[in-house]
């Protein structure tokens, strides 16, 4: 589940564990050049793909609004949500304890479980129990799913197959855990070539102490690839042949993407096929990473890197090439825990939100909505919140979202809609060596009166304002909130204001590429 790093009732944030990322990512990735399928010696981060813009809504991200509907009660810290391909219209859910519960459009939550494993889940701690559910593309006929949890009696980090026909569970992998409790992954999805794909966290503690990000000859830090659908001599599955780290000594083959720290949640695009991993962060930056399909072998950065940054600490091989996240934001936005999402593809709201990419954070519960713009980059806005402490999005068969919650414990049904932006922000950006001037006209396009404004954007990484005019600024990591000053603090239908800053940077001098006045999205220069 999320991350470390908050206490009381955020128990599941920590499941993702502790805070991180920030919103400037997509601007310094544009330009640089895709990623190697394999790592390889040279530079520094590299870009993944801007090429998934056909079938795409051409609606504003900040024309988008967010909303969900609670449509089940009871569910005991859910954490993982998924739909069998079988004609039922069922969801499946995980709750962390060890079971998993149906639910149904029509007729509802089940009051007894579908599956109860409980008696083979560690969920001492609060990230450690049931995480993850996968269901094969043959469900109709094997009855079978799969299931990532801990396992008693030590936690190792374990996916297993599970046979509804005669309630049998048949453990396939397993990767110890017991050093600490926290960063266990848990995703489990197949992917478009029909492998299982399972992502385990570093292992856990405070800044990878087992170094696992960077070694080969574990799987913790990893994203795994497995085909289960055959055995191979003493192993219950098979090593997919083109998984790149077959034949290197010392490496494990399973291994498909490595350098991760905690991947709570990752999905396949349906319909171009690539990868978006949501990567919780140690404590300055969460990430969201976009793979061509058949990357395998990428370094994802950590514990060298976290989002764009260089952790302090961390392990960096010389000549190692790392793929930079396309999108990262900082815990000062209210953040703790990605929660990665889905690229939308489902009919209620195609013409809206198809083709983008939803996720949310565990603390925040802001909507992020990203899109690759077809030129290398990304669009991004905050379009809306979740329900608090939301631990998974997951689709039905026919792509539609939805999301679970862990403490009060429900089902959502998630819904856009399209609101015109109340407000449109237009930079003037003027750079000259290691500074930059930026002014920002913010323009109200309601047709209420802004009584008081605050504004808040990320700058890019390496950016710090040094003064600024027409605002009481404050600069908390990368994350700017301006406020209004007496003489400006109303803002009329139609009517424009002018703040400004001048600030230093460390070689990207990009503008803001986001926008919230008063919490609601603007437009940025249209």
């Amino acid at each position: 589940m999320p991350r470390h790093r908050w206490t009381g009732q955020l128990l599941l944030a920590l499941l993702l564990t502790t805070l991180t990322a920030l919103p400037a990512a997509a601007q310094s990735l544009a330009a640089a050049p895709p990623a190697t399928a394999t790592a390889t010696p040279t530079a520094t981060a590299t870009a993944t793909p801007a090429d998934a813009a056909a079938n795409s809504s051409s609606v504003p991200l900040p024309s988008l609004r967010a909303t969900t509907t609670q449509v089940a009660y009871g569910l005991r810290r859910p954490t993982a949500v998924v739909a069998p391909d079988d004609g039922t219209d069922r969801l499946f859910i995980t709750e962390k304890s060890g079971t998993v519960r149906a639910y149904h459009p029509r007729t509802g939550l089940t009051a007894e479980p579908l599956i109860d494993i409980t008696s083979a889940v560690d969920e001492s701690g609060n990230e450690r129990g049931l995480l993850g559910i996968a269901v094969p593309p043959d469900f109709a006929d094997s009855r079978s799913v799969y299931l990532a949890y801990t396992a008693l009696p030590d936690g190792a980090v374990t996916v297993a197959r599970y046979r509804l026909d005669d309630s049998r569970l048949e453990v396939l992998l397993s990767q110890p855990h017991a050093e600490f409790s926290n960063h266990n992954g848990g995703q489990l999805a197949f992917g478009p070539d029909g492998h299982l794909y399972w992502s385990i966290g570093d292992g856990g503690g405070s800044a990878d102490p087992l170094r696992a990000g960077q070694r080969l000859d574990t799987l913790l830090g990893k994203i795994v690839r497995i085909d289960v659908s055959r055995s191979c001599g003493r192993l219950p599955y098979c090593v997919p042949e083109d998984n790149p780290f077959v034949g290197t000594p010392g490496a494990r083959d399973e291994i498909w993407l490595y350098g991760l720290r905690n991947p709570w949640r990752f999905s396949f695009d349906s319909v171009d096929g690539s990868m978006w991993i949501g990567d919780v962060g140690q404590g300055r930056w969460e990430e969201v990473d976009h793979l061509r399909p058949g990357q395998g072998g990428l370094n994802l950065g950590w514990s060298c890197y976290e989002g764009l940054e260089k952790f302090s600490g961390g392990v960096c091989d010389a000549g190692e090439t790392y793929t930079a996240p396309v999108f990262t934001y900082s815990p000062y936005t209210g953040g703790c825990s990605v929660i990665g999402g889905h690229v939308y593809r489902g009919q209620n709201h195609a013409d809206l939100v198809g083709g983008t990419y939803i996720a949310t954070d565990y603390c925040s519960s802001t909507v992020w909505a990203l899109r690759p713009d077809g030129e290398g980059g990304y669009e991004q806005a905050e379009i809306g919140e979740m329900p608090t402490q939301v631990t998974a999005i997951g689709t039905t068969v026919d792509g539609e979202l939805y999301a679970v919650n862990d403490l009060p414990g429900g089902l959502h049904r998630v819904s856009f809609a399209q609101e015109e932006p109340t407000c449109r922000v237009q930079p003037t950006v003027r750079v000259w060596g290691t500074g930059t001037t930026v002014d920002l006209t913010v323009t109200n396009t309601g047709s209420t009166p802004v009584n008081g404004w605050t504004l808040k954007f990320p700058l890019a990484l390496g950016q710090t304002v040094t003064s600024d005019w027409n605002t009481d600024l404050t600069q908390g990591s990368n994350t700017i909130t301006a406020a209004n000053t007496s003489h400006n603090a109303t803002i009329a239908p139609g009517a424009s204001i002018t703040l400004g800053y001048l600030a230093a940077h460390t070689g990207d001098s990009s503008p803001p590429p986001r926008f919230t006045l008063n919490g609601g999205a603007c437009a940025v220069g249209r």
